[in-house]
């Protein structure tokens, strides 16, 4: 079996300004590399957490919890705050865009992007997402059909409480969006 390296939140230094990129639900910090890089090189610094448990197997991402990743996005701005920075503007990609519309509500930020922002998910649809996340995970790690069956099924008996408050977590966001003061932009897919 291929032992997966997971992937690592990352900052790339630019310049005075900077912007907290916020990955997607079964995702990582990997998707963001490349508009960190970006960044950069137009004199932008980067900071993109690793949200509790993404990247690892979906076993081990269903133990964390909204809350859990909420606090990985509190750190990382706190991260930029504590490297002087004062001029923040954040990003996200779906759960990452839940996120960054949590943190134009909550935080003193310049400016929200919100690209493929879920308006409402129920947690089936969620549990879908992370059975196709981890059939994935399993065949990246090299393990044969038999052995991907048996764990799947087991997948299928544990708890979607976190699933379930990922879809709390959106609407209660949703509900929200008239607390933005920051500019915001909005992309479609």
């Amino acid at each position: 079996m291929m032992k997966i390296v997971p992937p690592k939140p990352f900052f790339y230094k630019g310049g005075e300004r900077a912007v907290l990129l916020l990955h997607s639900f079964t995702s990582n910090t990997i998707d963001m590399k490349k508009l960190g890089r970006y960044l950069q090189k137009n004199n932008y610094s980067c900071y993109a957490p690793l949200y509790s448990g993404h990247g690892l197997t979906a076993e081990e991402s269903l133990t964390h919890r909204p809350p859990d990743w909420w606090q990985d996005v509190l750190n990382g701005y706190k991260l930029l705050k504590d490297k002087g920075f004062e001029k923040i503007a954040v990003i996200g990609l779906s759960l990452g865009g839940v996120f960054a519309l949590k943190v134009g509500q909550e935080l003193e930020i310049n400016g929200v992007v919100t690209m493929s922002v879920p308006i409402h998910r129920e947690a089936t649809f969620l549990q879908k997402r992370v059975f196709h996340y981890a059939k994935g995970y399993k065949q990246l790690e090299g393990k044969n059909e038999e052995q991907i069956n048996v764990e799947m099924k087991r997948l299928q008996n544990i708890s979607i409480d976190s699933l379930v408050e990922f879809q709390q977590l959106i609407d209660i966001t949703m509900d929200k969006l008239a607390l933005l003061t920051s500019p915001i932009h909005y992309m479609v897919n």
